[in-house]
């Protein structure tokens, strides 16, 4: 394969990148993977969504609650353990392969899409 692979613009459009806002966490000591449960508000279009983050090294549960981040709203929910993980945070990795999450440099509404 080619890298970075190419794509049209009607392909990218298929994903559906929204911004929200960290409502809750919680420790998710039932996952297999160090990970923590993250109920985000993304606004009255699409509404409170669940997610299972494995985001441990640089997070914990107190410090998200409010943090603004991305994520992909449009995959279909994927059951882990115990827990309906219905949202795909976004992140990257830091110079040792863990998770850093994608937010906003200044706070917008709760919903928006990346374009």
């Amino acid at each position: 394969m080619k890298y970075p692979m190419t794509i049209t613009f009607d392909d990218f459009l298929k994903v559906d990148i929204r911004v929200g806002t960290i409502l809750r966490a919680e420790p998710f000591p039932e996952a297999r993977k160090p990970a923590i449960k993250l109920y985000i508000d993304f606004g009255s279009d699409i509404g409170e969504k669940k997610s299972s983050a494995q985001i441990t090294t640089h997070y914990t549960p107190k410090s998200l609650i409010g943090k603004q981040v991305m994520a992909v709203v449009n995959f279909p929910p994927r059951q882990i353990g115990s827990f309906m993980s219905e949202v795909l945070c976004l992140g990257f990795p830091d110079a040792n392969g863990e998770v850093v999450l994608s937010s906003p440099t200044i706070s917008i509404p709760n919903g928006g899409r990346m374009f």
